[in-house]
């Protein structure tokens, strides 16, 4: 059976998605939600479920108790909006074992502070005329892992961030759980 963390930081739909995906398979379980903030509505998502919860204190992510305490209890780690950078030590430790979605067609708009309606801000004011998401590896720099898939819709020039937010969604709600067993299923 293949252990999975999800990382997230807020209202956690993704994180539900995939617990709700895995659910009842006999190949793959959730067994761990790690989140930084101890307001996070994933909290009640993952309670949901019946899958552990971990609240980050400040600055363990970088000690060598919590990397202890991930490589004892997952084989892989998935990141459903989580705002924290991976430390390089957690990356070396999970090689091709992080998975990231971010909301736009990588490499436009990733990098440092680029998530959520910051991406979705920058595509309207660049009047792009596609956005999307793209699941990629995780390694020490910011949404520069390998991609492993991408899939994308058409804007309208009167989409707003709040409706290519939701044209967005609607492809991580689709998409993303899938890719994650793909990905699962293919590292030994």
């Amino acid at each position: 059976m293949k252990r999975i963390a999800i990382f997230a930081s807020g209202s956690g739909t993704n994180a539900e998605n995939i617990m709700r995906y895995f659910a009842d398979s006999d190949v793959v379980i959730v067994n761990y939600v790690i989140t930084n903030n101890r307001d996070a509505k994933v909290i009640e998502r993952a309670g949901k479920y019946g899958v552990s919860v971990k609240i980050l204190e400040r600055g363990e992510l970088n000690r060598p108790e919590f990397l202890h305490f991930l490589k004892e209890e997952s084989d892989f780690i998935v990141l459903a909006g989580f705002l924290l950078k991976i430390p390089d030590a957690v990356v070396l430790a999970f090689p091709d074992k992080i998975v990231n979605i971010h909301p736009s067609l990588l490499p436009k708009y990733g990098g440092k502070g680029m998530y959520g309606s910051h991406v979705h801000e920058a595509v309207v004011a660049n009047k792009e005329k596609e956005s999307g998401i793209t699941i990629h590896l995780v390694n020490e720099k910011y949404d520069e892992g390998a991609i492993l898939f991408q899939a994308s819709v058409p804007l309208e020039e009167s989409d707003n961030p709040e409706t290519v937010a939701s044209k967005i969604h609607e492809l991580e709600q689709k998409y993303f759980p899938s890719v994650i067993e793909k990905v699962v299923m293919s590292v030994n």
